[in-house]
């Protein structure tokens, strides 16, 4: 472990588990003060760090999710964009407009809010944001998820075009795109870890499924000076499969 973020402050949400959850610790372990943001209050305590219950869809709790850092810390100098969900599994026609407006509202609203309250409380100290997005975003080559894809793409192109607008104010914003992680979302419905295992081998060039430690390995280079000199770039961490 390193320390390449004692002394600031970190913001990550979707905390409560996954990739959230293990992003939270990894920032912890090189020093940060965390506040972990989800809607599961159980699952942030577990997490560890500064336990904010937020819902990223709706902006009043966004806003007194900002207003508590600023408040308790004064500062936000690193956030971490992951609150996101699955779904769709459904070609176009058939889809709910009900299920297309779970996916937009979480996975692309929900980053707009975020940067919006983010960006406004760095502003005039600098920082770093890391959206995490999807390599299905990055290829779009999956059939019943288009809408799913759709999001992570826009989150993609929202990132490029935010970061140009406040590399100026010292905010540099990038986006890591994680193929199939070591998660409960990357299984399918009925799915165990083997299962997973056995489908990866031959669908991923590398063969198998990525580790935590490698998906949050690239969100904490974007976040860190390491990576000082990228801005607007998509990190896609996916074994190949887009390659």
């Amino acid at each position: 472990m390193g320390d390449r973020f004692t002394g600031r402050v970190a913001l990550v949400t979707g905390g409560g588990s996954g990739i959230g959850r293990h992003t939270a610790r990894a920032l912890a372990a090189e020093g940060a003060t965390v506040v972990v943001a989800g809607r599961d209050k159980d699952a942030l305590a577990e997490t560890g760090g500064v336990p904010v219950v937020a819902d990223v869809t709706v902006e009043s709790e966004v806003e007194a999710l900002l207003a508590t850092v600023a408040d308790r810390f004064g500062r936000l100098d690193v956030a971490v964009n992951n609150a996101g969900v699955f779904g769709g599994g459904m070609p176009l026609a058939e889809m709910p407009s009900a299920e297309w407006d779970r996916l937009v509202a979480t996975n692309l609203t929900g980053v707009y809010l975020t940067m919006k309250h983010e960006i406004t409380l760095m502003r005039g100290t600098g920082g770093t944001i890391v959206n995490v997005a999807s390599n299905i975003g990055a290829h779009g080559r999956r059939p019943g998820l288009g809408a799913y894809a759709a999001t992570k793409a826009a989150v993609s192109v929202l990132t490029r075009n935010t970061a140009l607008e406040y590399i100026g104010a010292g905010i540099r914003i990038n986006a890591v795109s994680p193929g199939p992680a070591d998660t409960a979302m990357s299984l399918w419905p009925g799915e165990t870890p083997d299962d997973r295992a056995a489908r990866l081998a031959s669908a991923l060039p590398i063969g198998r499924v990525g580790s935590l430690d490698e998906i949050t390995g690239a969100i904490l280079w974007l976040a860190s000076d390491d990576s000082a000199f990228t801005v607007g770039h998509d990190l896609v961490v996916d074994g190949g499969a887009t390659a």
